[in-house]
């Protein structure tokens, strides 16, 4: 892409999350990414290592405003049982003025912890939650083409 308007840099304000299907209005921000597990390849006459990727880590995160305990509820439910709560979450973001829209789902997530309390006197309440999933699908991309 030789040039672009700066109107078209995508905005997180509209980022949107589903959290098993339900919607979560009150996303603040979020992120995913996957991280390459490399092992070193030695070639003769070569001072430096090759790299071969030989796996991947998925990990993750949202910030949600604290409106209510669903996230909580749903982690509890299972731990108390002593199951592993897995989950579905859906991220997209989609920019009016953007070139497209982006929306992955990731599945078989487990939260890294379940918040209980947070709280600190005179600020809004946020809780961001980590998370690891083992598979993930772009359900949108943004055309590079328009």
């Amino acid at each position: 892409m030789k040039e672009f308007k700066p109107e078209q840099v995508i905005s997180g304000t509209w980022g949107e999350l589903w959290y098993d299907g339900e919607y979560m209005a009150e996303i603040v921000g979020g992120k995913a990414e996957i991280t390459y597990k490399k092992t070193g390849i030695q070639q003769a006459c070569r001072m430096m290592e090759g790299q071969k990727i030989t796996g991947l880590e998925a990990k993750g995160e949202f910030k949600i405003y604290h409106i209510n305990s669903t996230v909580m509820k749903k982690e509890l439910e299972a731990v108390n049982k002593g199951k592993t709560a897995t989950h579905t979450i859906i991220m997209k973001l989609a920019d009016p003025d953007a070139l497209g829209a982006e929306k992955i789902a990731f599945y078989n997530c487990v939260l890294d912890k379940v918040i209980l309390m947070d709280f600190e006197s005179g600020k809004m309440g946020e809780r961001t939650y980590g998370f690891t999933f083992d598979r993930w699908e772009l359900l949108e991309s943004i055309n590079m083409a328009n």
